[in-house]
């Protein structure tokens, strides 16, 4: 699975506990995340209008323990192709450019009105949910997804969570199928 390449957008890194789960999945080689310094300052941004509580210096730390945690994560030069793509938002194009230049197979969003189909599919890139991504993940390899889930889960101390709250903040985060599926296997969660 590890060379199935996923661009993540600004939106999936946002929540943390979306984010942190990605990247446990990353770290045990079931994917290889990418993102760009854009996208990072993108989420950033947001969670710090958002989050009026955190600390711009808390959020860098997130950064650089993502891009130490997967060190090829982080795409460059990809910039030239930002002008020779199309999409429904033009502040977008760069998500798409990073993805080609990548050689991305998805970009891992829930943002599907700003990537049709119609302009991901000459580049062979697919947009997918993150619920639809992990389910996937999850039917290919469920064991190891259910030791990412617990390492995650158990990384959690302020507070720490037992397996129904947490699964109560993975479905909060439109993980849908992936908690009916966790519902089955709590005892190695």
């Amino acid at each position: 699975m590890a060379n199935l390449t996923v661009l993540c957008d600004a939106c999936v890194l946002y929540p943390a506990p979306l984010r942190d789960l990605l990247m446990h999945l990353a770290v045990m080689g079931l994917f290889r995340p990418q993102w760009t310094p854009t996208i990072h300052e993108e989420w950033i941004r947001n969670l710090l209008i958002n989050r009026p509580d955190l600390k711009p210096e808390q959020l860098q730390l997130t950064r650089a323990l993502m891009e130490a945690s997967v060190p090829d994560g982080l795409i460059t030069g990809y910039e030239q192709l930002i002008e020779t793509v199309a999409l429904p938002d033009p502040d977008d194009r760069h998500v798409l450019a990073a993805a080609i230049f990548s050689r991305a197979n998805t970009i891992l969003t829930f943002n599907f009105k700003d990537f049709p189909e119609t302009s991901l599919k000459p580049y062979g890139i697919e947009a997918l949910h993150p619920d639809n991504f992990l389910i996937s993940l999850f039917e290919t390899t469920p064991s190891q997804v259910c030791i990412a889930v617990k390492r995650h889960r158990l990384s959690l101390k302020n507070p720490p969570k037992g397996v129904e709250d947490y699964l109560t903040t993975m479905n909060a985060q439109g993980l849908t199928q992936l908690v009916t599926q966790l519902h089955k296997f709590t005892e190695w969660i």
